[in-house]
């Protein structure tokens, strides 16, 4: 993480471009499995289990859910722990970006989070030669995720020579 993110001059090149971005948001919970009581009283009597018509089926929840529930268990391999898992909770950012030519490129993701306002945070990776296809992982997990909030805007830069080549964004960015 960076102690202060200083704002750059802006030299875009066709050379340097972002091709996709994956965001995964990481919650407590998986998805579909929010804590509900098992018992339902409608009208002073109790019903057993959920009404039939508010679910949908289990087939096409299945379907529909498979790829989430994969990312889920990909970043959360390995943990243990109650304390391992809320570690790993929070917020992941996968940028997907190509470099048409060689250069020393730095990819820099900066972001603001919800208890924090407008204050602006940044992480940097380096790639010293960079040529062809990249992807570059970045997270707010953890204690940052708890104490700071979910990540309400953000944007990645690529930059070369102290100048931003290449730029996506959040539509919340300004």
């Amino acid at each position: 993480m960076l102690d202060r993110v200083i704002p750059l001059p802006i030299a875009l090149s066709d050379d340097f471009q972002f091709r996709k971005t994956k965001l995964y948001l990481l919650t407590e919970t998986a998805p579909g499995q929010e804590k509900t009581s098992g018992d339902q009283t409608v009208q002073g009597t109790t019903k057993g289990g959920k009404l039939a018509g508010t679910a949908p089926s289990t087939k096409t929840t299945t379907v529909q859910d498979a790829s989430i529930r994969f990312e889920r268990q990909y970043r959360l391999f390995g943990a243990v722990t109650k304390l391992d898992q809320r570690e790993r909770t929070g917020n992941y950012f996968d940028f997907f970006w190509k470099a048409r030519r060689a250069a020393d490129l730095t990819v820099r993701f900066e972001y603001k989070q919800e208890k924090l306002h407008a204050h602006v945070q940044a992480q940097e990776i380096s790639y010293p030669n960079a040529r062809g296809s990249y992807k570059t992982g970045f997270k707010v997990v953890g204690d940052d995720y708890f104490d700071d909030g979910r990540v309400t805007a953000w944007r990645c830069l690529l930059i070369e020579s102290g100048r931003i080549v290449a730029e996506t964004h959040s539509y919340l960015w300004e």
